[in-house]
């Protein structure tokens, strides 16, 4: 049921919410508001400049939600393998969708030689809104593993124009240092789904072209920051989830050194250090499952600058500060239970996608109108 929503960049409320909660944070008085509620297992969402918001859910759902509050159930997606953690994953927005309607997806799909892995679909939206046309699959990674684990699964639109994607090691933690795997790195693709020609391996005829960075574990939340600078967050196993500033060619360490330990309490590796390795710029023990993030820049002054990370584990969103950064408050409410994606809205709100809830919410000033 649609109880709000601001049409794009205009902001105009279509209707005053049934229901809203009043939370004190550091920012003052905020009033959370659902906009979409009766979503089944959702994973994310994006704005259109029309005011239409998508929500994909993971079962293989892609809705359109439209300023009137209609929502539409939008055809034309590829087969989608259902398993464990894989499904209808990511969406991304670009920033030319007025002039091309292009959009991206990931998504989990059987591979033709064995297992399953990540892949990017990309689509035209039809003018109606209601049909993805011309749709292909871009890429998908190299070699399928088996299990419903850790497909990553963020994507996010580079200052360039290319497209980061995040893949996770699919439960096999070894072939996150394995060059000739995609499993557990950042990639770096074009739009067509092609490596750049400054990728960091791609002359190296023993890593995949695509890879940007490796030594991931699980990275279900990527962001820029103000600067253009790529950001993920990442699961570890038993503690040790990450916050990793991404920079080209870098191994971030797993499963060779982490601050967590295996689930039957065992060591990870070799510990927390390793030469050639990178540091995580902040970590979290206990484990709070870490998903979508933002870096913020909205209606809420306060809040400025702040990178915000919704908890799976624990039923709050993280904001992160200072240099280096670090968690500094948990915004909490009813609404914030297993927080999947974080984003910016077109009117500056801050938005939040809750899978316990099945519902997608927004934060804004309490005095807002």
């Amino acid at each position: 049921m649609i109880k709000s929503l601001f049409t794009g960049l205009a902001a105009a409320l279509v209707a005053v919410p049934l229901w809203a909660e009043t939370i004190e944070t550091s920012a003052g008085a905020l009033r959370v508001e659902p906009v979409v509620e009766n979503l089944d297992t959702p994973w994310a969402f994006g704005f259109l400049p029309d005011g239409t918001i998508l929500v994909t859910e993971r079962e293989g759902t892609l809705w359109a939600v439209r300023p009137d509050g209609t929502r539409v159930s939008v055809s034309g997606l590829p087969r989608i393998l259902v398993d464990g953690q894989g499904g209808l994953l990511d969406v991304l927005v670009p920033r030319d969708f007025a002039q091309s309607r292009e959009l991206f997806f990931t998504y989990a799909r059987k591979q033709l030689i064995r297992g399953s892995g990540t892949a990017v679909y990309r689509a035209r939206l039809s003018d109606a809104g209601d049909t993805l046309e011309a749709g292909e699959t871009i890429f998908s990674i190299a070699r399928g593993t088996g299990g419903g684990f850790h497909f990553g699964s963020r994507l996010v639109e580079a200052p360039d124009g290319t497209l980061f994607v995040t893949i996770g090691d699919r439960g096999n933690a070894d072939q996150a240092q394995d060059l000739s795997m995609h499993n557990g790195s950042v990639l770096r693709i074009d739009r067509d789904g092609k490596a750049p020609a400054d990728n960091p391996f791609v002359n190296d005829r023993n890593a995949q072209p695509e890879i940007w960075s490796y030594g991931h574990r699980n990275p279900q939340g990527a962001a820029l920051d103000g600067a253009g600078q790529l950001w993920v967050n990442e699961h570890g196993a038993r503690g040790g989830d990450e916050v990793n500033r991404v920079l080209p060619g870098r191994n971030y360490g797993w499963p060779v050194i982490s601050y967590g330990t295996n689930y039957d309490g065992s060591r990870i590796g070799t510990g927390t250090a390793r030469d050639g390795m990178e540091q995580p710029v902040h970590y979290w023990d206990p484990s709070i499952a870490p998903s979508g993030m933002v870096f913020y820049d909205g209606a809420i002054g306060a809040w400025a600058g702040s990178a915000f990370v919704g908890s799976l584990k624990f039923d709050y969103i993280a904001r992160l500060a200072g240099d280096p950064l670090a968690e500094i408050e948990r915004i909490e409410s009813d609404a914030t239970i297993r927080v999947r994606d974080v984003r910016q809205g077109p009117e500056g709100g801050l938005w939040f996608l809750s899978v316990g809830n099945g519902a997608l919410y927004r934060l804004v000033p309490a005095e807002a109108g």
